[in-house]
């Protein structure tokens, strides 16, 4: 093992969900994420397109968790608003969206049912109101929680330590890379995370208590594989449309892809 990496174990509850419970069959060993459930072939972030995910054998399905300005939570918890399924306030603006609850309770039943999930938690502050969901719904060994804020995810261990949580990493809040003015900077500041993340997730996977980490496709290098593997941490590439570019993240050793468009998995 490379002298700059350190061996740590996952934590002890891990371990043990992973050899308790029946996970899903995964013929490449590849976890196969659908983004929103499969928003390239149906908008993402309702029922349809989680089933839509299901049918183009996603055996993980990622959804967005949001609470609006009505249900801030620094209101009484009788007077907040419930918790949505959607992207962020705009997002939440333009149609109805599925509460928190209605989303968990669509998998408890076919064609969900046989699905893990992965919550996306786009804002602080109601971790314990999420765990208790998904506990409540019986979900715990089947569910993730994922967040780039890392206050968040270490309150999620708080609230409820055997639910598997997922770092995010790099906290981004916009789409910088359409801004053709920030480019030199975008390619050096890729740069440095390439480098950097593999010395971060060594130095905190152990207070973080991670079990899987998400990472923008253009930072996954052999290094970060290397660290993590050392580390026990699963590592899940976001967000990949494209089907040479999942190719050769499977070739780098990658242990799950997070696609807008699920049907590609079945050419990988």
């Amino acid at each position: 093992m490379p002298h700059h990496v350190r061996k740590l174990k996952p934590p002890t509850h891990y371990a043990d969900l992973m050899s308790a419970q029946p996970h899903l069959d995964r013929p490449s060993g590849l976890r196969r994420v659908g983004h929103k459930g499969a928003d390239l072939i149906t908008p993402g972030n309702t029922i349809e397109s989680f089933e839509a995910a299901v049918a183009a054998g996603v055996d993980t399905i990622e959804f967005d968790v949001l609470w609006t300005e009505d249900g801030d939570p620094r209101l009484p918890a009788a007077e907040r608003a419930p918790l949505l399924i959607a992207h962020d306030w705009a997002d939440a603006a333009t149609r109805p969206h599925l509460t928190l609850d209605d989303a968990l309770d669509a998998f408890t039943h076919p064609p969900l049912d046989r699905v893990e999930i992965d919550l996306d938690l786009k804002l602080q502050g109601r971790e314990a109101e999420i765990a208790a969901a998904v506990r409540e719904h019986g979900l715990i060994d089947r569910a993730m929680v994922s967040t780039m804020e890392v206050p968040s995810l270490l309150r999620m261990g708080e609230a409820e330590p055997d639910l598997r949580r997922g770092w995010t990493y790099p906290r981004v809040t916009k789409d910088w890379r359409s801004r053709r003015w920030a480019a030199p900077g975008v390619i050096g500041g890729l740069a440095y995370m390439r480098r950097r993340l593999p010395i971060v997730l060594a130095r905190e996977s152990e207070r973080l208590g991670a079990f899987a980490v998400w990472v923008f496709h253009p930072l996954i290098t052999p290094r970060l594989i290397k660290t993590a593997s050392a580390a026990s941490i699963e590592v899940i590439a976001w967000t990949v449309d494209d089907l040479d570019r999942m190719r050769q993240l499977g070739a780098l050793g990658v242990d799950g892809i997070c696609s807008n468009d699920p049907r590609l998995f079945a050419q990988i």
